[in-house]
Formats: C-alpha cells, structure tokens, sequence
C-alpha cells in the first residue's frame, strides 16, 4: 500500500501484482482497510480516498438536509470532481506506474450518488458502481433524464431495508434506484441492480467491495 497526498484529500492507493484497472472510490478511512481484504484476488488496484467533507463535497448541487440538526447540502461535487479528474487521477497513476486497462469509480451513500453522477460529467470512468447510493436526492433523476452518461456498465445496489426509512425522502431511496436503472439501459448501458440485506448501515465494507468485485468481472 502507497500513501499520497492532495491537498485534504489522503488517498491509500492498493496494488496487486497483476491488475487489470483501477477503481476510484470516497470511502470513510475506518472501512477502506477490511474492504480492500475482501477484494485481494481481484488483480486490481484499489484508490480509496478520504478526507472529503460529505455533505458539502459529494453532493452534486445544493439542496435542504436531510436530517433536522444536520446541515444543508453544499453542491461542491464539481469542485471535487475537478480535482479528482485532474489532480488525483494523474497523481495516482504516476504512482501506479502503468496505463490501467480500465477506470472505474464507486462509492457507498452520498459517495454513491457522487459516482453515478460523475459519469455523467466525465468519460475518464468507464465503470461505476452506487453502493446504497443516495439516488433520492433532490433532482437526481430529473439530472439523469436529461443527461447522457458516459459509462459502459453500472453497478446499482441497496439494503432491502432502506426504503423503511422513517424519512420520507430516504425512503424513495429504491424506487429512485429502479428508476435509476431504467434510465440507464434506456441508453443501452448494462445497469445491474442488486439487493443486500439489511439497512443502510449494515455490512458496509462487505457492500462496497461486492459492487467494485461487479466492475472487475466484465
């Protein structure tokens, strides 16, 4: 494992002798350790970045809180983006030492959300996964309807448990994610769509590494 660093961004770039591409993905710092165990084996490359302020740097735009005494959304997903796809990436894989085969980018939560929308943004990633992605929030679908992403393939999943959520926002959260599957495969990308038991919080790094494993596989 290498450690780099840019600007508040800490990425722990994993290696194995025989990697295929890379995947690119926000992760809390406490889960990247236990995922990349579950994912050795994969002849992969795994970049997990932390530091990243959640709710302000992985929302693609702004919007009301989810969650009284939280705070609001603060739409700086572009400005992370932007240092992602041209500081980040470029940093990593000099570090890497070789052109991946291919580039992906995944995520669990809001950093779900954050993934699906870069591949609209962007045709550096031709894979993603939305682990439990946070496809509820506010004009994400009207966005992907309007959008054409640029990805080949996407892994979708959630906890069957998720749309219990008292929230009535979070609660949309499956039948935003089924949309959100259709909208894909009505541009003729594979869109897999899969349930986990449990709720949002459970068995996380198991989660994660079950939809990066999805974009190794292809």
């Amino acid at each position: 494992m290498k450690t780099l660093t840019c600007g508040p961004y800490t990425i722990e770039l994993f290696t194995e002798e025989t990697c295929r591409g890379i995947i690119y993905a926000v992760m809390d710092q406490q889960g990247i350790k236990e995922t990349w165990r579950l994912l050795e084996g994969h002849s992969l490359a795994l970049a997990a970045i932390s530091g990243v302020d959640w709710n302000r740097e992985l929302s693609p735009w702004k919007a009301p809180k989810a969650f009284r005494g939280g705070e609001d959304f603060g739409g700086q997903g572009p400005a992370l983006l932007d240092t992602l796809t041209q500081q980040i990436i470029p940093l990593t894989e000099n570090h890497l030492g070789y052109a991946p085969g291919f580039r992906g980018i995944a995520g669990y939560s809001l950093a779900g959300l954050f993934a699906l929308w870069a591949v609209y943004q962007t045709d550096l990633f031709d894979r993603a996964a939305s682990i439990s992605g946070s496809l509820w929030f506010d004009g994400f679908l009207e966005f992907m309807k309007s959008g054409t992403p640029k990805a080949k393939f996407v892994y979708l999943s959630l906890g069957d448990k998720e749309k219990l959520a008292k929230n009535p926002r979070l609660a949309a959260v499956e039948d935003c994610t089924r949309q959100a599957a259709e909208l894909l495969g009505a541009h003729s990308i594979p869109a897999v769509f899969e349930l986990n038991r449990g709720g949002h919080f459970q068995d996380i790094p198991a989660r994660i590494a079950r939809g990066i494993s999805s974009l190794v596989t292809l």
